[in-house]
C-alpha cells in the first residue's frame, strides 16, 4: 500500500515527520508531497526536511490513503487553500482513507468531509466542522474512511488507527511492540 503525506513548511514536526517513520516502519511507502513552491521544507520546529514530490508532479490516483498533519501552516494557508482540499476529496470520492490529525481536520471541514461525521481536533479547529460531531476528548476517532486526531500527543494513537484500517489489528499491535509502546 502506498500513500501520500502533506508537507508544507511550518508543519507540526511530530505530526508530519513521526507519523511517516512509523507508518513506513509499519511497512507502508509513503511520498511526502508539497503544495508550497519548495522542495525544502522549514518544519514549525526549524527542522529542515526535502518532501519527494510537488502535488502536481504526482499520479494521484495510484495511492491508497493520504495523511494530512497540521501545525502553523494550517491557520496561514487554509483561507485560500484549494488543492489540499480537492486532494482530500479526490481521495474521499474513490472511498480511500483519509487521516488528519490537529489542525489538519480543518481542510476537511472546509471540504465538507465531516459534515455528518464525528471527528477530533485540536481545540479551536471544530470551527471548521459546523455541520459534525466534535469529540474534544478522543485522542482518535475513525467515521468511515476518515480518521482524525487530537495533536502531536497522540501520534502513536494515530499511526496505530491507520495501520489497524489499511493493513489490520495484528499489524498495528505489532508495530507498538515493536517500538516498545
Amino acid at each position: 500500500m502506498k500513500g501520500l503525506i502533506v508537507f508544507h513548511p511550518n508543519m507540526e514536526d511530530v505530526e508530519a515527520l513521526a507519523t511517516k517513520a512509523l507508518l513506513v516502519r509499519a511497512g507502508l511507502v509513503i511520498d511526502a508531497i508539497t503544495t508550497s513552491s519548495n522542495k525544502w521544507i522549514e518544519t514549525a520546529f526549524g527542522q529542515q526536511v526535502r518532501t519527494d514530490y510537488f502535488l502536481e508532479e504526482v499520479e494521484v490516483d495510484t495511492y491508497d490513503f493520504l495523511i494530512i498533519p497540521g501545525g502553523k501552516y494550517v491557520g496561514e494557508i487554509i483561507k485560500e487553500d484549494k488543492a489540499i482540499k480537492q486532494l482530500a476529496n479526490q481521495f474521499n470520492d474513490q472511498n480511500k482513507l483519509i487521516a488528519a490529525i490537529c489542525a489538519g481536520p480543518r481542510f476537511l471541514g472546509q471540504a465538507g468531509l465531516l459534515d455528518n461525521k464525528q471527528f477530533t481536533a485540536f481545540p479551536g479547529s471544530e470551527i471548521d466542522m459546523p455541520k459534525g460531531t466534535y469529540l474534544p476528548h478522543e485522542k482518535v476517532v475513525i467515521d468511515g474512511n476518515i480518521i482524525t486526531a487530537r495533536g502531536a500527543g497522540v501520534v502513536y494513537d494515530f499511526v496505530y488507527a491507520i495501520v489497524k484500517q489499511l493493513k489490520g489489528e495484528s499489524k498495528a499491535k505489532e508495530l507498538l511492540e515493536d517500538i516498545l509502546y
